[in-house]
């Protein structure tokens, strides 16, 4: 909603209960991504509402299902019902989805499980989606990889250094340190969300709470590090295409102007980060010891890699002691950023098992892994120098 979008405690939308038990619903929506179409019969809204009785804050909520056309007696389509799409809104990019603003007059709605249960419901769908939107990412990632490598294998210009080379710009060091920048960090993301969803089909199919927390733990991580990643290799690959890239018809841009929202949606990554600090780490950091335990194990065979779960978990032990949950979260990007690249070695060290992995990993090491250290600082550095300057100073 204009007055909710993080903050979905803040939501005004109302739902009454009719005679017949269904629910009159009343409020307006925005971001509704294909909010109408006539690609199907009906088109179904999950729409999030508060009762009369309803608390404040997101415990209050509760969770309808609000169809374009209300259903006969027979199940087949009637009448129109009190919705209307406004308007659609003009984005950046991602422009084979039409984004509505949505507005609900009463209209006819049925609850979808208990009343004030929403979040929780809504939570089923949305952990799924945050995986689904990191591996988005790093779709978006692995085609802007695919174009620019083409281009560069193609594209002659300047002398080669390299002997044997093809005389392409792939063969100059500069490029040739951005192409595989978007390589290995691709098998990271790609590394990642595996584990994540190899974690989540486990855990529904044995019950096993390990498989559950693992994942748990692992999403936040999947779905910043998979979009941070498709942003990040998209304009990797618009500056391996060199001017070529700033023009339309090589279409490096669109990668960049699609997955650009991908780091908003479904939770933006800096509550990604947030969420893994806070509700990640109530358990006294036994989730992320776990998995820093198994990284210390890959670590025996790669002094680099077990310096960075060193800093990593001392980070873990200096976040959990903080005196503030805001200086937690002031430094919440840069851990997630690090528990992502440390992750990283983890997997490609397993992996290096042939001479091209062996050489990715070598790579990774060499280039990625040193600035856990760093991020590590930033992380554990507190809340006080965010807040030394004024917000009426920022300008100034």
């Amino acid at each position: 909603e204009p007055q909710a979008g993080s903050d979905v405690g803040a939501l005004h939308s109302k739902a009454v209960k009719n005679a017949d038990g269904t629910f009159a619903v009343s409020g307006q929506k925005i971001y509704i991504s294909w909010g109408d179409h006539d690609f199907g019969g009906n088109v179904c809204h999950l729409v999030l509402a508060r009762l009369p009785d309803g608390v404040p804050g997101t415990k209050g909520i509760s969770l309808f299902i609000v169809p374009k056309f209300i259903p006969d007696a027979d199940g087949n389509l009637g009448v129109a019902n009190s919705l209307r799409v406004v308007s659609l809104e003009h984005k950046m990019g991602l422009h084979g989805s039409p984004t509505a603003v949505m507005e609900f007059d009463g209209a006819t709605g049925w609850m979808v499980g208990a009343p004030n249960g929403g979040m929780a419901a809504m939570f089923t769908m949305m952990n799924n989606a945050r995986l689904g939107v990191g591996t988005e990412g790093l779709g978006v990632a692995e085609a802007s990889y695919q174009k620019a490598l083409e281009f560069a294998l193609d594209r002659k210009q300047g002398k080669t250094t390299v002997e044997g080379g093809t005389g392409s710009i792939a063969d100059h060091a500069d490029v040739r340190r951005m192409l595989l920048t978007m390589k290995a960090q691709i098998a990271v993301a790609r590394a990642i969300i595996l584990d994540t969803a190899i974690n989540t089909d486990l855990a529904n199919a044995t019950g096993d709470k390990t498989f559950k927390t693992r994942a748990a733990f692992l999403t936040p991580i999947a779905k910043a590090f998979g979009t941070d990643t498709g942003s990040e290799v998209a304009d990797l690959g618009i500056q391996v295409h060199g001017g070529m890239g700033f023009i339309e018809e090589t279409g490096a841009a669109q990668f960049a102007r699609d997955v650009r929202v991908t780091r908003i949606y479904e939770g933006t990554n800096g509550i990604q980060s947030m969420d893994l600090v806070a509700r990640k780490l109530m358990d006294g950091g036994t989730a992320a010891f776990a998995v820093l335990e198994d990284i210390k194990a890959t670590a025996a065979n790669n002094p680099t890699l077990a310096a960075a779960e060193f800093a990593l978990r001392q980070a873990t032990e200096t976040l959990l002691a903080s005196d503030t949950l805001n200086s937690r979260f002031a430094g919440a990007s840069a851990y997630l950023r690090a528990f992502a690249l440390t992750l990283g070695g983890h997997y490609l060290t397993r992996g290096a098992t042939d001479n091209n992995r062996t050489s990715l990993n070598a790579f990774y090491t060499a280039h990625f892994l040193p600035q856990v250290n760093a991020l590590c600082a930033s992380a554990t550095s507190g809340d006080s120098l965010l807040y030394a300057i004024n917000t009426d100073k920022l300008a100034g």
